[in-house]
């Protein structure tokens, strides 16, 4: 009988030609609406690392005074000071202090000219926590970052442009005029949101192309290329920075357990105390350790604009559903006699439920292809509305195809629920008297 259906329904819709356009475009330019700012929504708050963030926390410690800060959140990042002392303590299976730098890459070849890079100073557990994928090599040992060895990690990419993609772990590059050992090569890796650099990136960032030991990189001074917030201006001189009370470095830890967890929470708190009596700090400690998912929220990572877009397509989903169901109203009983007759003859109104209703469904299928079609066309437009870094990450990957074509024909299905239970009503007995 489905086939048989199909078939009404097809030669139903080819008569009213008309009709059925403004159906199908009303269900298309819906789900496209709706479909393409979900793209955008899906990109910005999907779990970046999601067999991993519920064992990443990142730590604050509210070095400023709650005169100094808003709604007594404390800030992203750590002072020197915080950030080492907490590494050293050594309370988390894994830990390491993350900050950006800039760097000249030279080339061997003379008559290639240098150029500046992202990169990123940390240590040598940021590889094993984050996942990190290897194509060559691995990341640096602990004891590299105890000896402040001049080592690096570089990216597809990069080893590409500086080798032809030839095999370079052992080798050497060149940064800002300084040879640094490679230990490995890892695919062009950037985890959107770039959850352990928010305090920087607001979450959307290429990500790196360089990484070196931290412990390196403050030997060398190489300054942060991020933000850099202190209450007052620190004294001249690098040695002076580091022990002043400015705000530079991510501390993220590794924490399997729950009783992990609330042991470095305590013990965080218990440090934050101990400045307190110390002098350092004139207030009561205010600390956080979050995981991923709660980190990117309370950071407010998913842009305000994609939710509001979303609510508003959404709306405008809804509105294009309420004209498909006058629509189908109409169309459905224009028809009342030839249900009445197929009533007398002995159809049951559960016929007449899937007669329609899949009527109702060939037409969310060819909404469903238009749909898809201006979801296409609305996810290249995104940049007109998005940022450049956040609309790249807007794709018409496979699930969101099948995505829209399935709200397509759910939602034409459910608007055509009250007009086929209207049709199902007719009375053989009046349509038969009538005509």
């Amino acid at each position: 009988m489905f086939s048989y259906y199909l078939q009404l329904g097809l030669r139903s819709l080819r008569r009213n030609p008309m009709l059925t356009a403004l159906m199908v475009m009303a269900i298309g330019f819906g789900v496209a609406a709706s479909m393409t700012t979900y793209s955008v929504f899906r990109a910005t708050a999907r779990d970046p690392i999601p067999q991993k963030s519920s064992v990443l926390f990142n730590t604050q410690l509210d070095a400023f005074g709650p005169e100094n800060i808003e709604k007594g959140e404390p800030a992203g990042a750590l002072t020197y000071k915080d950030a080492t002392a907490l590494f050293r303590a050594h309370k988390a299976k894994r830990q390491t202090i993350i900050y950006p730098v800039s760097v000249s890459v030279i080339p061997d070849d003379p008559a290639r000219l240098p150029s500046r890079e992202a990169a990123y100073a940390a240590g040598s557990d940021f590889f094993p926590m984050f996942d990190v994928p290897f194509i060559q090599g691995g990341g640096w040992t602990t004891d590299d970052d105890e000896k402040h060895a001049s080592v690096a990690v570089i990216t597809k990419s990069t080893n590409d442009k500086l080798f032809n993609g030839a095999p370079s772990v052992g080798r050497q590059i060149n940064l800002d005029g300084r040879l640094f050992r490679i230990t490995g090569v890892i695919e062009d890796w950037a985890p959107q949101p770039l959850f352990f650099d928010v305090w920087n990136t607001g979450g959307f960032d290429e990500g790196a192309s360089v990484y070196i030991p931290f412990t390196r990189a403050v030997d060398l001074q190489m300054s942060t290329n991020g933000n850099n917030n202190c209450v007052a201006e620190p004294a001249e001189g690098w040695a002076n920075y580091l022990q002043s009370e400015c705000i530079w470095l991510s501390l993220w830890s590794e924490l399997p357990t729950k009783a992990d967890v609330d042991a470095y929470r305590d013990y965080v708190a218990g440090y934050a105390a101990e400045q307190q009596r110390a002098g350092r700090f004139r207030w009561a400690p205010n600390v956080r350790v979050r995981d991923v998912v709660d980190w990117l929220d309370a950071e407010h990572v998913v842009p305000p604009e994609s939710q509001v877009s979303l609510v508003v397509s959404l709306g405008f989903l809804v509105i294009c559903l309420v004209n498909t169901v006058g629509l189908l109203l109409a169309k459905f009983m224009r028809r009342a006699p030839e249900i009445g007759v197929r009533r007398a003859l002995g159809a049951s109104r559960r016929d007449i439920y899937a007669q329609f209703l899949i009527e109702a469904g060939t037409i969310g299928v060819a909404g469903g292809i238009l749909g898809l079609l201006l979801t296409g066309l609305g996810v290249l437009g995104v940049g007109l509305v998005f940022p450049e870094e956040i609309a790249r990450l807007a794709t018409l990957d496979p699930v969101l195809i099948l995505l829209t074509l399935v709200v397509a024909i759910v939602a034409s299905v459910v608007a055509a629920f009250y007009p086929t239970w209207r049709a199902a009503q007719v009375q053989p007995a009046w349509q038969l008297k009538s005509n």
